[in-house]
């Protein structure tokens, strides 16, 4: 199987299942049913009853439930786009319509360096993670 496949039914199905206790699940449901062509009543019901199911649970295990939902649907998922590839296109038109895009997070790291002379290696260090790791051949002189 395609692995871009692979992915957009594992990005569908995880969107498909958090999807399931919010607003937005009237509108998504049926378009997620009609991909399924003349199975759509049948999708539909499996859906009812998935999100029956999460929206069941309590509080405190709710992500567990989203995660089986999310695991029941990836493989529906990814058996539709191995049988009819062009239902990839649908669902990455309603991953976009319902996901919001996460912006691209810039991080801005800056240094103040001031009476100081720095030669040999540096390492830019953020967050607990080695950024940039430069070595300065001569000095630098602040």
């Amino acid at each position: 199987m395609d692995p871009e496949f692979t992915d957009i039914a594992t990005r569908g199905a995880t969107a498909l299942a958090g999807l399931m206790v919010t607003s937005a699940w009237d509108r998504v449901k049926p378009r997620v049913a009609a991909m399924f062509g003349g199975r759509a009543e049948s999708i539909s019901e499996d859906l009812d009853e998935t999100r029956a199911e999460v929206a069941a649970a309590p509080e405190d295990s709710r992500e567990s439930a989203i995660r089986s939902a999310q695991g029941e649907w990836q493989p529906k998922l990814r058996r539709l786009l191995a049988d009819n590839p062009a239902m990839a296109e649908e669902l990455q038109a309603i991953l976009d319509e319902f996901i919001p895009k996460r912006p691209e997070q810039v991080t801005v790291y800056h240094n103040e360096l001031k009476d100081m002379t720095v030669h040999g290696t540096v390492l830019q260090v953020g967050h607990g993670k080695v950024v940039t790791t430069e070595t300065i051949n001569g000095d630098l002189n602040f």
